[in-house]
């Protein structure tokens, strides 16, 4: 059996049905076999990163290992920033890349490098296949380890002349590994009876909540207990309702702006996430000084990681959540009240943001609050948000109805451009569920050829692109960085403007065989949106919103 039969015999023993990629001359082996294995689809995308973005947006709302395929050294280098972004999302990817003929080392053959250096940094284990013999064991190991928690996305090199290498190594199936740990017993224990005599109990929740099916454990403690649940700035994943009595949302970008959120608390739990992503250097400690600090995670790599905890847990989430509401056992009076607190707290600032659109609601360019009432109001009820609207996303979250995991994806790591490409993922995942992406106009410009994918595998995504003409977070950005290094300026916000030309989605969108509409008055947003769902096909709509100027 030569490498390549191996590879492919591998991918369908590991139940991958997709393929992400770009192809290229190193990557022929693959591409000629794919005529021999019908079952397995290979989405096209025109850009590496595009194809990387939606792998990683794949695995996460599929529950699948995402596999990509991209070309060589500048094809990686494409790459890079969407793997970065799978690393910090946790995500299940296997990354490969045809590598030149190892035969041609030493010519520095055009396209060559060292793949293995340069992806490194940003996934759980970079290795390039040096001969046939060992491309089964490898890309066993890789799916391993690209699941194994904290998951996230490895790296494996192909040489071209290894894939046509003869070897009576052959593919395996996935190991039968059950790694669902059970909680220590008396750590639980702990745990409740801290959680149980708090007067002011707080959850954070983290993606991992969501990806491996907690929410509901995490809400009935929190139910339980009287707790208030926060999520972080940057997130990938739905971890509970958003309209929750006790979801308050997320935390600030900053260990000031967290320690305030947290005022009072005394007693903190983290659950299965990075805590915290800072977007801003503060001095100052994330809790207060009284608090309890507890962690559960999956494993030990992630726990008490950045934070000293007073009780730390390893275990399956759903499991120890579950373990620890038992443990608490009946719920208080006290517990009671602070739940009817939060109940009263969350109508009000349902109504609240509702107040805040109704005032804005005559505004030209639209406000960000009417948009997302409008897309509300108009959208299927079973839809899924990928969200990249930056900042339009606290009108967003306060808005649109989001019941848990599986009806919302964001993006973590900070970098832009995968809303776009991470929604063709989610639409390959889900092909039974309406699509809605939002994004903001340079957060598009990123992955732009996403648009083609889309219509080339007759994705019903509906891409709605917020034009401002700017990149307002950035001018956002650079008043914080005035304020916070005692810049005083009244210059303006240089290179930040998407304006001169002006860009245009629609154009761009049927160039690449997408129908869509442009919406400059905002009472005609709902009848597009509609209009849009109703086509069944990939679809682009360009709104207008107000910027910051």
């Amino acid at each position: 059996m030569r490498g390549r039969q191996v590879l492919m015999e591998t991918l369908k023993a590991h139940g991958v049905e997709k393929i992400f990629g770009n192809p290229g001359t190193t990557e022929s082996p693959l591409i000629d076999s794919l005529v021999d294995y019908p079952d397995i689809e290979y989405i096209v995308a025109l850009h590496e990163g595009v194809a990387v973005g939606a792998a990683s947006h794949y695995a996460q709302a599929s529950g699948q290992t995402g596999f990509v395929n991209v070309h060589v050294a500048p094809g990686l280098g494409n790459a890079i920033g969407m793997i970065y972004g799978a690393l910090k999302a946790n995500s299940p990817v296997v990354v490969t890349a045809g590598q030149q003929d190892t035969r041609a080392r030493l010519h520095e053959p055009v396209l060559g490098h060292d793949l293995v250096a340069m992806a490194a940094p940003v996934v759980k284990w970079s290795v390039q296949v040096e001969n046939a013999d060992e491309l089964g064991p490898i890309l066993r190991r890789a799916f391993k380890i690209a699941n194994q928690a904290p998951a996230g996305p490895v790296f494996v090199a192909l040489p071209i002349n290894m894939m046509e290498q003869e070897t009576d190594v052959m593919a395996t199936a996935p190991d039968g590994i059950f790694d669902a740990t059970a909680p220590n017993a008396a750590g639980v224990a702990d745990m409740a009876a801290i959680l149980a005599g708090a007067e002011k109990p707080v959850i954070i929740a983290g993606d991992t909540v969501g990806r491996t099916g907690a929410s509901d454990a995490l809400v009935a403690l929190a139910e339980c207990v009287g707790a208030e649940i926060w999520h972080e700035l940057l997130h990938m994943q739905a971890s509970y309702p958003n309209q929750h009595a006790s979801a308050r949302g997320p935390l600030p970008g900053d260990s000031v702006g967290i320690a305030k959120a947290l005022e009072g608390a005394d007693a903190v739990l983290m659950v299965g996430g990075a805590f915290f992503e800072d977007v801003w250097f503060a001095d100052g400690v994330y809790f207060p000084t009284t608090a309890k600090v507890m962690q559960i995670e999956e494993s030990a790599e992630t726990l008490a990681h950045k934070h000293a905890v007073d009780i730390g847990l390893i275990g399956s989430l759903p499991a120890t959540l579950t373990a620890v509401r038992n443990a608490v056992g009946k719920s208080s009076a006290a517990a009671a009240a602070r739940n009817e607190k939060l109940s009263q707290e969350k109508t009000a600032e349902l109504e609240g943001q509702k107040s805040r659109a109704e005032r804005s609601w005559d505004r030209r360019p639209a406000s960000m609050p009417r948009v997302m009432q409008e897309i509300e109001n108009a959208r299927p009820p079973n839809s899924i948000i990928v969200d990249e609207s930056i900042t339009a996303s606290i009108d967003l979250a306060k808005t649109l109805k989001v019941n848990g995991p599986g009806d919302y994806y964001g993006a973590r790591g900070g970098g832009i451009g995968q809303g776009v490409a991470g929604a063709l993922g989610v639409a390959v995942a889900q092909r039974d569920r309406p699509i809605l992406a939002i994004t903001g106009d340079g957060s598009a410009m990123y992955s732009i050829q996403a648009f083609w994918t889309a219509a080339h595998h007759d994705l019903a995504i509906v891409f709605v692109v917020l034009r401002n003409r700017e990149y307002r977070v950035l001018k956002h950005n650079l008043d914080a960085y005035r304020q916070r290094f005692d810049v005083p300026s009244n210059k303006p916000y240089s290179h930040m403007s998407l304006d001169g030309p002006d860009l245009g989605y629609v154009e761009m969108a049927a160039g690449m065989g997408l129908a869509g509409a442009r919406v400059e008055d905002p009472d005609d947003l709902a009848a597009a949106i509609k209009t849009a769902f109703a086509s069944g096909k990939p679809y682009v709509l360009e709104v207008a919103i107000e910027g910051k100027r």
